[in-house]
């Protein structure tokens, strides 16, 4: 065998090693990855048995709970996807309030969720935080909404 055959063969061992190294890279993360969806894209499209995170907002008079969980219906105001969770809801969930909810599509076309996340608007405050500015007198309730932030500390 010849020098240049052996550094042939070397470079081509090379090569098989990296492009496995590199197909089993992405094999990994295609499985690791959670894509987003609204209930308008289950509806036409249905995925039953992928793990997806559903936005939306949660549906007026949809939650029951009962047994240690809820069932509740998230919308996009087109389409809705009935959502069962076994857990505690966060202190921010209720009707009406934007939700995301990490789950699996089961094939009655409703997920079975793992994680449910409340979300806020950009009003939000934490109590915490109107007591201070309350006390502090930055802020009067009667006077209306809050001071943006950009102003609480300055005086």
């Amino acid at each position: 065998m010849t020098r240049k055959r052996r550094r042939l063969y070397v470079l081509l061992a090379c090569a098989i090693g990296l492009g496995s190294a590199t197909a089993l890279t992405l094999t990994a993360f295609s499985d690791n990855l959670v894509f987003f969806v609204s209930p308008s894209d289950i509806a036409t499209k249905g995925a039953s048995g992928r793990t997806v995170r559903l936005g939306g907002l949660v549906e007026q008079g949809s939650v029951q709970r009962g047994n240690g969980g809820a069932t509740f219906k998230v919308t996009d105001g087109a389409s809705s996807v009935t959502v069962r969770y076994a857990g505690i809801l966060p202190d921010l969930f209720r009707e009406g309030q934007g939700v995301v909810t990490l789950g699996t599509l089961q094939s009655d076309g409703s997920l079975k969720a793992s994680e449910v996340l409340a979300k806020h608007d950009e009003t939000y405050m934490p109590k915490e935080v109107a007591e201070a500015l309350k006390k502090s007198g930055q802020w009067k309730p009667d006077s209306g909404p809050p001071p943006p932030s950009s102003t609480w500390n300055k005086r």
